[in-house]
């Protein structure tokens, strides 16, 4: 069993920057593929970046990239969302999720395990 545990969400004004963490329990990081998905209200989830389990490999959402990196550090456990340039569209309830595959993974319904998602708000 994994568990993720996001942290990093908040109010920023549009332009501004932010950082979402994610870290998974456990010792079995390195098995998993990781992705970055989000939720706005009334719309569907979708991928924002994924990343491989071991070449570094990355996907990122056409509406993110240039601004949004995806990153994983093996020695803490974590993967990073690092987001720059926000704009209000990006305002979402965001969740880590991760994947017993090599990834990167684009469809959602191949994640395994998600966490409980957290906030990121940008203001106009």
């Amino acid at each position: 069993q994994v568990q993720l545990v996001e942290s990093g969400g908040g109010l920023v004004q549009a332009g501004g920057s932010l950082r979402l963490s994610c870290g998974p329990s456990g010792r079995t990081f390195k098995r998993y593929a990781m992705g970055w998905f989000r939720q706005a209200p009334g719309k569907e989830r979708e991928l924002v970046a994924a990343i491989s389990r071991s070449t570094g490999s990355t996907y990122y959402a056409e509406s993110v990239k240039g601004r949004f990196t995806i990153s994983r550090d093996y020695a803490q456990n974590t993967v990073a969302l690092q987001m720059n340039s926000l704009k209000p569209e990006d305002t979402a309830v965001y969740y880590c999720a991760a994947a017993s595959q090599s990834g990167p993974v684009v469809a959602g319904n191949e994640y395994d395990y998600w966490g409980q998602g957290t906030q990121v708000t940008v203001s106009s």
